[in-house]
């Protein structure tokens, strides 16, 4: 569905096709200085970006009325995802609270804005409106931390009775969002939805969430900043929270892939009935990047051995060549540095709760080797492998391409049999 165009700044290029290219700085040093002041309603502020003849066409109180239009129709600003760049014009993603835009963008020499155009956000794998659901009830969720405020969907059966069990859903790595979507790379699943909605209808409430740094949730925390133990506290603090609601029965943990291992970490000493751990890795965090770069290169492998040497040893590494950027820059070396502390097979044998490992035997991503491991470690715990399933939860071929293709099919259904191990792991609980 097209959305209605909301704003239009101004104009002063031609728009041409726009192809996928490295992001320049200064682009990016301008999306974010423009967020901040946005979302800081500083209108006056933003004026200040523009080249002299957009001031000229655009004059400071109409900018201001603009301004405040967008706001208006569209809330806070989110994220800006690079998209392409071509004859100087960028493009962007522009995701806010209510809706997403494309976002146009060109700079002058002296790196003023010289046009900005905010414009229907047209994409084949923009997620659809889901029908409203006849079993489910989907409510916002909020969480005050000292650290921020977590964002989240509590979905709860409609008919119910009593007090019920709820499921709390850790996403998987990198900036998944709460739906299992990954805006920011312009891939859609929805598949934690779908589950909540499976779930919702065998009469299972789920809560799940955005991580730090991903969709709506507020955390003052910058990139550098972020430790994966981070994401243990919040998932311990969500238990918590849950624990006191009178609404629920039980409290089970899943996580899926990453969430696997914050699982793990957060069920110890909390009151949680069972823990679910789907497509869960068995690796190290440098063991596991090791392993996903196999077949790279020997500049590339060795540069990483070097880094993930440097952080054994707790130093960050400044020197980061630049096909290692999206894994290793040095941003997000503190993080890695973090994670790289703790054995998935190693850390499940402290979970003293009955424990569930669901496998998918077409996932390209994470092995039935790796659920296989988990087992051994942890001995009593249950293993089930679901034919056909891929680690976005969904059915699908052994091919690659085919595969991968389910990424961005947001209205393909998660596995019914995933919905129904799970639904039986929970009922089955004492």
């Amino acid at each position: 569905m097209m959305r209605k165009l909301l704003l239009l700044v101004t104009l002063l290029f031609t728009l041409p096709q726009v192809y996928a290219q490295a992001e320049p700085t200064a682009y990016r040093a301008a999306l974010n200085k423009f967020m901040l002041y946005y979302n800081r309603n500083q209108a006056d502020s933003i004026f200040t970006m523009f080249a002299p003849d957009v001031k000229t066409q655009i004059p400071a109180e109409k900018n201001r009325q603009q301004v405040t239009l967008l706001q208006n129709q569209l809330g806070r600003m989110q994220r800006a995802a690079f998209m392409g760049l071509q004859d100087g014009v960028a493009m962007y993603r522009a995701d806010f609270q209510k809706s997403s835009l494309a976002m146009k963008v060109s700079l002058n020499s002296k790196g003023k804005m010289s046009g900005l155009l905010f414009d229907n956000y047209r994409s084949e794998t923009e997620a659809p409106v889901l029908a409203d659901d006849p079993y489910t009830n989907e409510t916002p969720f909020d969480l005050k931390t000292l650290s921020g405020t977590i964002k989240g969907t509590l979905a709860t059966p409609k008919q119910v009775s009593g007090k019920i069990p709820v499921v709390l859903i850790i996403a998987a790595s990198g900036p998944t969002d709460r739906d299992g979507n990954k805006p920011k790379v312009n891939q859609t699943t929805n598949m934690y939805r779908m589950l909540a909605a499976g779930l919702a209808k065998n009469g299972i409430a789920s809560l799940r969430y955005d991580k730090r740094l991903v969709g709506e949730t507020i955390n003052a925390s910058r990139e550098s900043q972020l430790k994966f133990d981070d994401y243990v506290d919040d998932a311990t603090a969500l238990i918590n929270q849950l624990h006191e609601d009178a609404r629920f029965s039980k409290i089970i943990i899943l996580g899926h892939s990453e969430g696997s291992l914050v699982g793990m970490l957060a069920v110890p000493g909390q009151p949680v009935n069972g823990f679910i751990s789907v497509e869960g890795e068995s690796l190290m965090a440098d063991k596991l990047i090791t392993e996903q770069l196999k077949g790279q290169p020997d500049y590339i492998t060795q540069g990483f051995k070097a880094i993930a040497d440097s952080l054994r040893k707790g130093k960050v590494n400044d020197k980061v060549d630049p096909s290692l950027y999206g894994i290793a820059r040095a941003s997000v070396q503190p993080y890695l540095m973090t994670w790289m502390r703790f054995d998935p097979t190693r850390e499940i044998k402290k979970v003293k709760v009955p424990v569930l490992l669901i496998q998918g035997a077409n996932d390209l991503q994470v092995s039935i080797a790796d659920a296989e491991k988990l087992k051994k470690a942890k001995s009593d715990a249950k293993l089930t492998i679901i034919q056909g399933m891929n680690y976005v939860l969904k059915d699908a071929p052994q091919a690659a391409q085919a595969n991968m293709a389910t990424y961005n099919h947001p209205d393909l259904p998660v596995k019914p049999e995933l919905v129904t191990a799970i639904s039986d792991f929970v009922k089955g609980l004492k």
